[in-house]
């Protein structure tokens, strides 16, 4: 593991010592959060309304491309609501609910009406998505430094992060960003955890992603997210272990794309040509072409299932795609993401009021607690239905004609599937939902100890 040392205490953000004579520029802060996607963004704009110093740290410019659905399910758009997100502004896309189609057959799912969560979902390009939330939070207070890659943490004798090293600037200034309290949201790479000694779980799965934008006036305006479940492998002619989508952006465009979790013993999947094979099936009035095609085709990884952990440690609190917090049920990760940043946010501004020392780090350790007590049973069911039949057959077995002709059943799946549910239950839907999460034992949360670092 490769770290600066750091003779600061785990309480304080202090000046730097001879060690670091090599950065052209400190600058300080009660946090620093590195990464604005969803999850850097809402982390930050929570720390800012909660009257703390913060660092926003993000290696690109806005706005920027991103490899994503593009979707939220009403989960997802609970959270902007709570960051103050105007989601009646231009831009935004409403939908009604999901389309699911399978073997012939399809059928529409209206989002449920409950009194926790919205009733509809949003799709928005992540092209002005993330720079939306980032000006956001920066209008909120938090301090956004665009161009700054960070190149690895700062820590102290007992290894405890308090700082991270940066190049910023297109001339790479080195920069180091001083806070007793770092929160990494920088993705899939989780470059930041990586270098703590926070390692992947590897039985947990890594899902693909590819999508491509098309222009289709025809299905543009759609308001249900359409999601396929009988697709089949080009090279296997296997089921597809995950779903297509075509979700509409109401900007004259529609992003298509699919994503798969392969066992291992079934090898990789080829996405593109896996597409390839698909799009001639959907309607010849749609459109969807070559010729319509308006960027190309781009893939990425999906982290699931908190398939690194723990999701604070020594100073560090993982959030989002870094803390493998993408749903094993749906690959939905932009809801979970701005959610669990919410609860990091508010984990830190308990810790820092609070003097450095054992009673600060019990506050913090009430982070991974909180998570676990919102998604552990759900995440584990997810993960055990992924190995036993979504990871071996995709959809198509849960999706049984059967299913497909009851809306009850239909509407308890979609429920599952994208965590939306009243707490407590207010319908029997719920009432079933939760019976059967109460009957998953919820994981003990990880107790792992990283190494410390050598001074």
């Amino acid at each position: 593991m490769s770290t600066h040392s750091d003779d600061e205490g785990a309480g304080g953000a202090g000046g730097p010592d001879s060690r670091h004579d090599g950065h052209q520029g400190t600058e300080e802060a009660q946090v620093v959060v590195v990464g604005a996607g969803p999850a850097g963004s809402a982390a930050a704009l929570h720390l800012a309304r909660a009257g703390l110093d913060v660092l926003l740290l993000e290696k690109s410019g806005f706005p920027r491309d991103k490899v994503c659905g593009d979707g939220l399910t009403p989960r997802g758009v609970h959270q902007l609501v709570r960051m103050g997100i105007d989601v009646n502004a231009p831009g935004w896309t409403r939908n009604r609910g999901m389309r699911w189609v399978c073997s012939g057959r399809q059928v529409e799912i209206d989002w449920p009406r409950l009194g926790s969560h919205p009733d509809f979902g949003l799709t928005r390009s992540r092209h002005d998505f993330d720079d939306l939330l980032a000006t956001h939070a920066a209008g909120a207070g938090a301090r956004l430094r665009t161009g700054v890659r960070v190149t690895g943490p700062v820590t102290d004798r007992a290894g405890r992060i308090t700082g991270v090293t940066a190049l910023a600037g297109p001339d790479k200034r080195p920069v180091l960003y001083r806070a007793p309290l770092v929160v990494a949201a920088d993705g899939a790479s989780a470059r930041t955890a990586v270098m703590m000694g926070l390692e992947r779980d590897p039985r947990r799965g890594i899902a693909t992603a590819a999508r491509r934008y098309y222009r289709s006036e025809a299905r543009s305006q759609d308001p249900y997210l359409e999601l396929w479940a009988d697709l089949l492998c080009s090279r296997t002619g296997r089921d597809l272990p995950g779903y297509g989508w075509v979700f509409p952006l109401g900007d004259g465009r529609i992003n298509v794309g699919l994503g798969a979790l392969p066992r291992r013993r079934h090898g990789p999947v080829d996405l593109r040509a896996t597409m390839d094979r698909w799009l001639p099936r959907l309607p010849d009035d749609w459109g969807v072409g070559e010729e319509s095609a308006t960027c190309p085709l781009r893939s990425a990884a999906l982290p699931m299932g908190f398939n690194r952990h723990p999701q604070y440690q020594r100073g560090l609190l993982l959030v989002g795609d870094s803390a493998g917090m993408v749903s094993p049920w749906s690959g939905e990760g932009i809801g979970q993401a701005m959610e669990a940043a919410e609860v990091a946010a508010e984990t830190i501004a308990l810790a820092l009021a609070r003097p450095s020392g054992a009673g600060r780090e019990h506050a913090l350790r009430q982070y991974p607690a909180e998570i676990n007590r919102r998604w552990g049973r759900h995440y584990r069911l997810g993960n055990l239905a992924g190995d036993l039949v979504l990871g071996r057959y995709g959809y198509r077995p849960i999706l049984h004609p059967r299913v497909m002709a009851s809306p009850p059943l239909l509407r308890t799946l979609a429920r599952l599937l994208t965590h939306v549910a009243d707490e407590p239950p207010r319908d029997t839907i719920d009432a079933v939902l939760q019976t059967l999460l109460r009957a998953v034992p919820r994981p003990r949360p990880s107790a792992r100890r990283a190494p410390r670092s050598r001074t």
